[in-house]
């Protein structure tokens, strides 16, 4: 079995908009992995003129959303840096438990990493145009502002259609459908530190407290 590994287009978005994209990205993902018959809830988002589609699964909701308020603490906790969410798929397999590890293995088959760089843009004051008009009031980042939105709505779009393309092009990696409730293959969400060599030994640390769990490229 291979482990294919997608990595998303790197978005530039502010604070007031990770919930959002993350939101987008994740669910979207997630109803193009889905399992048997799910409930597709079309989201409109509020920020940008984008619709996307949710499973229609409570417990998924919550569990992403529980993610990505992990995700805005540790931006916050280590703000100016490039941050990145890996969702990775698995197969459960039983193997024989010995001293070192449990009896249950994770081969995971696909991985997917979001990558955004958090920034923040000092706030702009208003100032009085010096036209005939004494009342009106120029804000001066208004047009930088709506520049960057259209760019980062572009942006998000772009990585919507790589979602499409990946999962309609990388199909015969996909393991048998799991005699599971719910509506995805088994999953994890992980978040990367600060630094890329911090994300990779939080990666090993929870291989190692998940005994051992296969990596396959």
């Amino acid at each position: 079995m291979n482990c294919e590994v997608c990595q998303l287009k790197e978005l530039e978005v502010e604070h007031f908009e990770i919930r959002e994209v993350l939101r987008c990205i994740l669910h979207t993902i997630f109803f193009h992995r889905s399992l048997g018959l799910v409930c597709p809830k079309d989201i409109d988002l509020e920020l940008f003129e984008i619709t996307y589609v949710q499973c229609g699964d409570v417990e998924l909701e919550r569990k992403i959303d529980e993610k990505i308020e992990q995700f805005i603490d540790r931006v916050e906790k280590h703000p100016n840096k490039k941050n990145q969410i890996c969702l990775s798929f698995y197969e459960v397999k039983n193997k024989q438990a010995t001293w070192f590890s449990n009896k249950i293995e994770r081969l995971y088959w696909e991985q997917w990493y979001i990558n955004l760089n958090v920034v923040y843009h000092p706030k702009e004051h208003p100032s009085r145009s010096h036209s005939h008009s004494p009342k009106m009031v120029v804000d001066p980042g208004a047009e930088a502002r709506t520049v960057r939105r259209a760019a980062l709505e572009s942006s998000l779009s772009e990585v919507l259609f790589q979602i499409i393309r990946f999962v309609n092009e990388k199909k015969d990696h996909i393991p048998p459908i799991p005699n599971l409730e719910g509506v995805s293959f088994p999953y994890e969400i992980t978040i990367s530190s600060s630094s890329e060599s911090a994300f990779g030994m939080d990666m090993l640390k929870r291989m190692l407290q998940t005994g051992h769990p296969t990596m396959l490229s």
